[in-house]
């Protein structure tokens, strides 16, 4: 397997960001990224998917959508749509019949910012997905750093303080998002979770100060997905594509803060009787399983079990577990800084069954 390191979740001048395509891509390559995927509110934007290179540096950028019903009130309920290629946005209000569109194109469909809390000081609505009941979703956005942002804005200075002090903000994903896709996962949906910047670089100002709230390049330094794919990538925009979706749709990856520490190198395997799975897989549980966790440096690890705790490290970097019980097994792991445990890496998960 090959691990790539993907920045999803962006916008451009197109809809309510600041930059364009090459500018993004730029920043990119100056951050150590693969792959960006800009997706735009409600326009697809035919042309700029490519692969770019600066500095000798080479990015793989693809187009997405960022689709919501802008007549309700407030809009909530926004969807990712990546690699479908054709424009949907106009069947925004009907997710049922979007979604179906998404599938007969060959896309997938990934709920955005799922928990999205109003901010009043900063006259921001409450975004969050409400449609719990819609089917054909590829999976769901754990962390998305400005939704996160979003609900540390308690007046317009503490949007002051963060906007200088930005390394303070990132902690996790909201634990209510964390409970909500444990809870999808144990029906038997299989809602693979990848991680957002909700990039935007948007210039505001307060009172004589200007500001750039989070260039680009900051936000491709922090919430990251991880995907492993079965080569690396080749230069091919279609093969590369196809690839990445692909594991994507399967759960081969995980989402990090990498502006914490590295992430790459990050492995949950399940080991069974017969074969190993890994994040997005089965297995059976028959003459036990053992887990185990690989993460690139030493940290705090928890072992999730359909939703609850099974087992907790301190200082580990390789981490073991046998059990037994069938269930939906994930790993959140977990490094200091500031004087606050923050949240690393959320893997997606390995699924036993009896």
């Amino acid at each position: 397997m090959e691990e790539i390191i993907a920045n999803l979740h962006m916008h451009t001048s197109y809809s309510d960001g600041t930059g364009n395509h090459s500018e993004i891509a730029h920043a990119a390559t100056n951050a150590g990224l693969d792959v960006v995927i800009v997706t735009d509110h409600n326009v697809l934007v035919n042309g700029p998917e490519d692969y770019y290179t600066f500095n000798g540096k080479k990015v793989l950028l693809l187009v997405g959508e960022e689709i919501h019903d802008q007549a309700r009130l407030p809009q909530k309920s926004h969807l990712l749509v990546l690699g479908a290629g054709i424009e949907l946005a106009p069947l925004a209000g009907d997710l049922n019949r979007l979604l179906e569109a998404v599938r007969r194109s060959g896309g997938l469909a990934f709920i955005a910012h799922p928990t999205d809390p109003a901010a009043p000081a900063v006259n921001e609505d409450d975004l969050s997905w409400e449609d719990w009941q819609i089917t054909g979703l590829a999976g769901i956005e754990i962390w998305n750093a400005m939704s996160e942002f979003k609900s540390l804005l308690k007046t317009k200075l503490h949007a002051l303080y963060y906007a200088y002090n930005p390394t303070l903000i990132a902690r996790g994903p909201f634990p209510e998002t964390l409970r909500i896709w444990d809870k999808q996962l144990l029906t038997g949906r299989r809602l693979m979770a990848i991680g957002g910047s909700d990039a935007h670089a948007l210039s505001v100002r307060l009172g004589p100060l200007r500001r750039t709230i989070f260039p680009y390049e900051f936000h491709f330094r922090s919430i990251n997905t991880h995907i492993l794919i079965d080569r690396p990538l080749e230069g091919n925009l279609e093969n590369d594509r196809r690839m990445v979706l692909e594991a994507l749709a399967q759960g081969r990856s995980f989402v990090a803060n990498d502006m914490l520490a590295p992430a790459r190198g990050f492995r949950f395997i399940a080991h069974g009787f017969n074969r190993t799975a890994m994040p997005g897989e089965e297995i059976t549980a028959e003459r036990g399983i053992t887990f185990q966790i690989r993460l690139p440096a030493q940290a705090a690890c928890q072992l999730i079990r359909n939703g609850q705790v099974v087992q907790t490290w301190e200082r580990q970097d390789l981490c073991t577990f046998i059990s037994t019980d069938p269930g939906v097994y994930r790993v959140e792991a977990f490094l200091n800084y500031r004087g606050i445990r923050r949240g690393w890496i959320f893997s997606n998960p390995i699924f036993i069954q009896n």
